[in-house]
């Protein structure tokens, strides 16, 4: 990250106090990504395809080996860092709210069976943080692209038999 900014790393270090005023930027860049993620898959597509497009946007961010070291690294902080630790677990609970309200429109509109959307939004939320760390720790252990099509037949089964 330092060479790609063109600073050393004890430049990057001086604008931190502390370990975890660095730990709290990283995460609200890495929060405010993913919001972006949430906000993208909110469009005029119907239900099932804006989850779709949610879990495309997973993909490409847990094919990004910064991106997946810098989530496990936050995870990793978090037994240990109260601070971190709440400010997460507002950002999820925002995140996964944000999630249900776009599956329980679905739903509303037909798009999706009559699932109970903050259950369907924390497996969401949940199978991608999962998906991030376990990445972390065996790179070679699946393939995101059997992970998309495994999902798209998940969503395929959660249309009504009228829509699919």
């Amino acid at each position: 990250m330092c060479a790609e900014a063109g600073v050393s790393k004890g430049a990057f270090y001086t604008y931190f106090d502390q370990k975890q005023d660095l730990l709290l930027a990283l995460f609200d860049d890495d929060a405010s990504r993913l919001d972006d993620v949430v906000a993208d898959a909110s469009s005029r597509l119907d239900g099932v395809d804006q989850l779709r497009q949610f879990i495309a946007r997973m993909i490409e961010r847990g094919s990004d080996a910064a991106a997946v070291q810098l989530r496990a690294d936050l995870w990793a902080e978090l037994a240990s860092d109260a601070t971190l630790r709440d400010r997460f677990l507002v950002a999820t609970q925002a995140r996964r709210a944000r999630l249900a309200e776009l599956i329980k429109q679905a739903v509303d509109a037909g798009d999706l069976v009559d699932v109970p959307a903050n259950a369907l939004a924390s497996i969401f939320v949940a199978l991608s943080d999962g998906l991030m760390l376990h990445r972390a720790i065996d790179p070679g252990g699946f393939r995101w692209a059997n992970v998309r099509r495994a999902l798209d037949v998940v969503l395929d089964g959660v249309r009504p038999d009228d829509v699919a």
